[in-house]
């Protein structure tokens, strides 16, 4: 198996894992940043004890731990605003207009980094974009102001989403990088700290009201934190970053399928046709083509 291939699969299984983000947060009733603490402090002490029994080194570089740091400013703002965005519009949307990082990641890859595209990448972008739009809806005079305020959220998660996948994948690309499990850790612990401070400061607390909370909160932590993102952490260097945001949008056609299954979401024929559109778009993201690019 190629490199590039167990990357992609590590990439799929992180995505499964993290689809489930959203339902735990639904779940808990606490505050967005509340909920936002708890994920990253839970998970970045099971991974720090993970490490510790394998007896890996926990220490980071100077290099590797600036990288953590901006990842965990990144991921503390995309936490803040994706939170707000489920409670306004529902697990399903807000996940899917947080994948509108797709747009941004692949962008980036192309001006920046000079990867390469066939046609297969060139295609699967518009597709994904029909898709999250049959998903959103059309109906915008129509809607609330705080639901249009949740899609305001949830798009502002997809740049902070795209600034902490792009910066993840830089450090695991650069030499001496440390395992997957030690530099999540970090990046969790210290993104735990920013959103203790956030939390503190707009008055919101990190106090759980009972067992109510902190079952689906744990569960958080272990599911999406330290499985999902260790996965993604592990496959993320041997992908192109246009690839990388494709993938990941398996994220948010499993979080729409969640929605309407745990939460009783109603669905109409145009929704499901984008959930399909967004999955045909993963197929043709990831798969290789002939042409030498994506």
């Amino acid at each position: 198996m190629t490199a590039g291939r167990r990357g992609v699969i590590l990439l799929l299984v992180g995505a499964v894992m993290i689809s489930f983000s959203a339902v735990f947060v639904k779940l808990a009733p606490v505050g967005a940043t509340t909920a936002a603490f708890w994920r990253m402090f839970i998970g970045g002490l099971v991974l720090a004890a993970f490490v510790v029994l394998r007896r890996d080194r926990l220490r980071l570089g100077g290099a590797h731990l600036g990288f953590a740091a901006a990842c965990a400013a990144f991921f503390a703002l995309d936490l803040t605003f994706w939170h707000r965005s489920i409670y306004a519009v529902g697990p399903g949307l807000a996940t899917i207009l947080a994948n509108f990082q797709v747009i941004f990641v692949g962008a980036f890859g192309i001006v920046f980094l000079r990867e390469r595209v066939g046609w297969r990448w060139a295609a699967a972008i518009p597709l994904a974009l029909v898709g999250l739009v049959f998903m959103v809806g059309f109906n915008w005079g129509g809607l609330a102001p705080t639901y249009k305020a949740g899609v305001g959220f949830g798009l502002a998660t997809a740049v902070c989403y795209s600034a902490y996948i792009l910066t993840l994948k830089r450090s695991r690309g650069r030499g001496g990088a440390p395992p997957a499990t030690v530099f999540i850790a970090y990046v969790s612990l210290i993104c735990a700290g920013v959103l203790a401070v956030i939390a503190l400061g707009t008055g919101e607390g990190l106090a759980l009201p009972g067992l109510r909370a902190a079952v689906p909160l744990v569960a958080y932590a272990v599911v999406a934190q330290v499985l999902g993102w260790a996965f993604i952490a592990a496959g993320i260097a041997a992908v192109p970053a246009t690839r990388v945001g494709l993938v990941l949008l398996l994220q948010p056609a499993l979080s729409f399928l969640w929605d309407v299954l745990f939460f009783k979401r109603g669905v109409g024929g145009l929704e499901v046709a984008g959930a399909g559109l967004a999955l045909a778009a993963i197929y043709l993201g990831t798969a290789q083509s002939r042409e030498g690019g994506v």
